[in-house]
């Protein structure tokens, strides 16, 4: 009866020999009113202590699962399952059409998936190597010293108070007026934009947007059903022409943009076009929604204010904000600034939802940020990804045949092929090869972009860059020579 249980190594002993014996009683391989051996005979029988045995008694005793009278032992308690007659419901029959609609849009289902030993342009996360283990150790453990057991409880909605004074300071650096503005500390970009749009728009309602524009945010404008307004770009951000064309004559709820290294571009919107564009939608009195996406890798130039800022006191634009592109992106914390009013109900929306983002997590960020660790990585940080950058644009430049090469920052490049080739056909050759990308038009919102591939950056060597985008560009060169022939 005993004979399997065998012992794993980096466990308690007795959680294993308690989950082993639980196991058995479920299945009912030991029945009701079935006597166990006594601790002292088990231990012997396994060559364990018999403190161990005991607790592993102790507690199947204390879950209910057996029960011990004086003088006579341990006895199994009637709690094995019995199983009824089985019932298997078609469940992808009764998924609801946003689940369907989740599901054709995910493209970690849809797309080619990396293995092992292939070289992956797909990711623009950021290269885990270079952060700062030790630093977060030690705020762990200051922050913890701190709060003790208040940050292992609920919270606010809201968000951690002093993470949210921080956030504050953050955004007045940047040149922002927080004056009648609040912050909301979200799980992440995804979660921040989900709020905003299930705040302000409805089905059916316009968002205008650049064309191409984040995939993530694609999705979650399709699975709101909103109606897509895109708007294409030049080579200082979307078109002003066609910007204002279709806000006086569609009728749009809001606007999403990227202004500093835009997904997938890298793309950074001018000093001068910002205000032409925050002009625009004051007029049409339409408001934006701003994705500061990786404002903090510039490498070139001076600093840039994001809209936010431009618009002052102004109540106009809704900004959404994460470190997740630079650092630690498995917290997924992220935050939305907006007028208090717009927060307030945002914030009921989230209570609704998940009550609030992880105490836990905030108050580690919030110390990890406080005490300058932040501004050290930054430096490192900017350093190496600007390195890469550059040898990314040289690389590409020489070994990729191309029409034009987007990207001023960040962590990836935007390449555009010559007309009438695939990206698609492309990467299914390269991926025979063991490089990964990610295709263009996954980004666009007309489904254009078929010549186009995005190639992150942040997590490969100079030497994987050389290799990969050789294969790129041979499979480039092979497919121009037989159009051509």
């Amino acid at each position: 009866m005993y004979d399997d249980f065998k012992r794993e190594a980096g466990r308690p002993v007795y959680l294993q020999l308690k989950e082993y014996l639980k196991k058995q009683i479920l299945s009912g391989m030991l029945q009701a009113g079935e006597r166990l051996p006594s601790t002292r005979e088990l231990a012997a029988a396994y060559g364990l202590s018999r403190n161990t045995v005991i607790q592993a008694y102790q507690d199947l005793e204390e879950e209910g699962f057996i029960t011990t009278a004086p003088g006579q032992g341990s006895f199994v308690s009637a709690v094995a399952i019995k199983y009824q007659a089985t019932l298997e419901l078609p469940w992808e029959r009764r998924l609801t059409p946003y689940a369907e609609a989740a599901v054709d849009l995910d493209i970690e289902k849809s797309e080619l998936k990396w293995e092992r030993g292939m070289i992956s342009f797909k990711s623009i996360a950021p290269d885990g190597d270079l952060f700062p283990t030790e630093d977060f150790k030690r705020a762990f453990l200051d922050r913890f010293a701190t709060e003790g057991s208040k940050i292992l409880n609920y919270g606010y909605a809201q968000g951690y108070r002093p993470l949210l004074e921080y956030l504050t300071n953050y955004l007045k650096n940047k040149g922002v007026d927080p004056e009648g503005k609040e912050i909301l500390v979200t799980n992440g970009f995804t979660e921040g934009l989900n709020l905003v749009l299930t705040g302000i728009c409805a089905p059916g309602d316009g968002i205008v947007t650049e064309n191409p524009t984040h995939n993530t945010a694609l999705k979650i404008f399709k699975l709101h059903r909103l109606r897509i307004c895109g708007i294409p770009m030049d080579a200082e951000g979307l078109n002003l022409g066609n910007l204002e064309e279709t806000l006086a004559t569609q009728s749009v709820k809001a606007g999403f943009l990227i202004p500093s290294y835009h997904n997938p571009t890298g793309l950074v919107m001018t000093p001068k076009k910002r205000r032409a564009v925050l002009e625009i939608f004051t007029h049409y009195q339409v408001p934006i929604i701003e994705d500061g996406f990786n404002e903090e890798l510039r490498y070139t130039g001076a600093h840039i204010a994001p809209l936010l800022a431009l618009a002052g006191q102004g109540n106009n634009v809704v900004y959404i904000g994460s470190f997740s592109k630079i650092l630690f992106p498995g917290l997924r914390l992220g935050w939305v600034m907006a007028d208090r009013k717009l927060i307030a109900a945002l914030e009921s929306i989230k209570r609704s939802v998940n009550i609030h983002t992880s105490f836990l997590d905030q108050a580690l960020l919030f110390e990890y940020l406080q005490n300058g660790s932040f501004e050290k990585y930054l430096r490192r940080a900017r350093k190496v990804y600007r390195d890469r950058h550059e040898a990314a644009l040289r690389l590409a430049t020489a070994l990729i045949p191309h029409r034009q090469i987007w990207g001023e920052g960040g962590l990836h490049i935007f390449v555009e092929l010559q007309c009438g080739l695939n990206a698609r056909q492309v990467l299914a050759a390269c991926y025979r090869q063991g490089v990964l990308f990610m295709p263009g038009d996954l980004f666009y919102t007309d489904g254009g972009g078929t010549n186009t591939l995005r190639l992150g950056i942040g997590r490969v060597t100079e030497e994987e860059m050389a290799k990969g985008f050789k294969i790129i560009g041979e499979v480039i060169c092979a497919l121009e020579e037989e159009k051509n022939a």
